[in-house]
């Protein structure tokens, strides 16, 4: 299979280099050092136990020079989706399949805004794994599984071939029925987590453990489960009890990358995670209140963030 992975940070690259170790045709497109990396001493992946292991990447800036593949994997992050769905056209052809990995439920509607809903396979990640410098990737935990899905549920032979070649390349790709509910479950996980951990600055552990914010995690998820249903999509009826659960077998330390981002004053996909609960909210006619106040407080230090960073230093001198 020939494939090409669009945004080769932690998602991207953990994949992407699971794909070539087992023989496929990968090509990585990335920019700047990162790229220079790949292409210099190819891409380093460092596992939970401690294994590393270096594999000799095709690493480009310019989706030209790939051209068309059976597969790409679009692993950027929400806010640079813009840019990336501009650079898909070279790799497009009749059967190619567009794989959206993004944290959210918006994002394939929007690249299929663009390519056309018949290329856009929606996609579900279940891996942690991060950028650890330019050419490196840290997976730190997850069972590294990528769950894909036709619109409409149906079992085509593209989603088969895909499936097929992800476990070949030790990645687990378990057939789905449905693969909203799959991303409405994740969205439900990560969004609630994401947004109160950023607001109170806290991880896993402090959230589920305090009876106040373990209480305000819980409602936040059932607004999310309430704006789900009123979309038509049918999550089961214990997803809030069993996603729960999970947070509380999550190490904990752990944070949401939307958390690691507000809190260093990078771009973030606050918009993408709260904003959307807020704006399908309104949409759906859902009240969204814990969300919607998350969204305005994470906004101001996001928008004073961006300030600081667009201003001119300034100073003596000494």
């Amino acid at each position: 299979m020939k494939a090409a992975v669009v945004g080769a940070g932690g998602l991207g690259g953990y994949f992407g280099s699971r794909l070539v170790a087992a023989g496929h045709d990968v090509r990585f497109v990335a920019r700047g050092a990162h790229l220079e990396a790949l292409r210099k001493d190819g891409l380093t992946v460092r596992d939970p136990d401690g294994t590393v292991s270096v594999t000799p990447v095709d690493a480009t800036g310019d989706t030209r020079e790939a051209g068309p593949c059976d597969l790409v994997l679009l692993a950027v992050k929400t806010w640079q989706l813009g840019p990336a769905i501009e650079a898909l056209p070279p790799l497009l052809g009749p059967d190619t399949a567009v794989v959206t990995l993004q944290n959210g439920v918006e994002a394939p509607e929007q690249v299929a805004g663009a390519v056309g809903r018949a290329a856009v396979l929606p996609g579900v990640a279940k891996v942690i794994a991060q950028l650890d410098g330019p050419g490196r990737i840290r997976h730190v935990g997850g069972a590294g599984s990528l769950v894909v899905g036709e619109w409409d549920g149906t079992g085509t032979e593209r989603v088969r071939r895909l499936r097929a070649a992800l476990e070949d390349a030790a990645v687990p790709s378990p057939a789905v029925t449905d693969i909203w509910a799959e991303l409405w479950a994740k969205f439900l996980f990560v969004v609630p987590f994401g947004s109160l951990g950023a607001a109170a600055d806290g991880g896993f552990g402090e959230l589920r453990s305090r009876a106040g914010t373990r209480r305000l995690l819980a409602d936040a998820m059932r607004e999310v489960e309430r704006l789900a249903h009123a979309a038509g999509v049918a999550l089961p009826a214990d997803i809030v009890d069993t996603t729960l659960d999970f947070v509380d077998r999550q190490p904990a330390a752990g944070t949401s990358s939307l958390q690691r981002d507000l809190l260093a004053g990078t771009p973030s996909e606050l918009d993408a995670w709260t904003g959307s609960v807020v704006r399908l909210g309104a949409r759906h006619g859902v009240p969204t209140p814990i969300h919607s106040l998350l969204y305005e407080v994470l906004g101001v230090r996001e928008d004073r963030a961006a300030a600081g960073a667009a201003r001119p230093a300034t100073g003596t001198g000494r």
